[in-house]
């Protein structure tokens, strides 16, 4: 096996591995933060013209308000159906018809909720670095068999190594960041909340620091 072959070896691992990062990102994206966004909806999907279709081929979507999400069917014929596909969803949402639209308004998170959804999409993350670690192990296992069958050398099956974990080590950090990204999105608000009232702490001890002083 020459350079060439080993280069395009890494290539498919990237390619894997970034079809690993892709559904992560997907997952998350339908995971609500409390603020609009139309790819909320994305893993959404609504009976029309015989078979189940995702939302964005059926209509088109904006943000007229901060937390509304509205949606414009291409053909008014798939509304009901549109509606229904919202509404049954496991998002949680209730979407109102308004002429020839829909309005969903996206409800504020709880605290409780907040952290259930924190807690959902650790779990995404951690699947996500799994299946990046498992795409290393078939790598690994591919390099070792060479060794074995005398197509590479000792030395090319430690650089080839080295190069796997240098390449798992970049993705596992890639789901790293979109992880903490969405995390930050469903925990601002709680991390606002407590920046808010540690001050408010803060200022009350120091008006009873001042009193007693004077």
């Amino acid at each position: 096996m020459d350079f060439n072959d080993l280069k395009g070896m890494m290539g498919e691992i990237k390619q894997r591995m970034d079809g690993a990062i892709d559904r992560v990102r997907r997952d998350m994206a339908g995971v609500r933060t409390g603020r609009a966004a139309v790819r909320l909806l994305d893993g959404i999907h609504a009976e029309a013209y015989g078979s189940k279709l995702p939302l964005n081929q059926l209509a088109t979507m904006s943000i007229p308000e901060p937390a509304m999400i509205m949606v414009q069917p291409f053909d008014q014929a798939t509304l009901a159906a549109i509606e229904k596909a919202i509404r049954t969803s496991d998002l949680g949402l209730n979407p109102a018809k308004d002429g020839k639209v829909l309005r969903v308004p996206i409800p504020p998170l709880t605290e409780e909720r907040r952290k259930e959804l924190s807690k959902h999409v650790h779990k995404q993350a951690e699947e996500g670095r799994n299946n990046v670690r498992q795409v290393r192990r078939d790598a690994n296992d591919r390099l070792k068999k060479l060794l074995k069958e005398h197509k590479i050398s000792e030395d090319d099956e430690r650089k080839g190594l080295d190069q796997v974990q240098k390449i798992t080590d970049d993705f596992v950090a890639r789901v790293d960041a979109v992880f903490h990204k969405k995390e930050q999105e469903i925990l601002g608000y709680m991390a606002e909340m407590a920046r808010k009232s540690k001050m408010l702490m803060r200022n009350i001890a120091l008006l009873l620091i001042i009193r007693h002083t004077g």
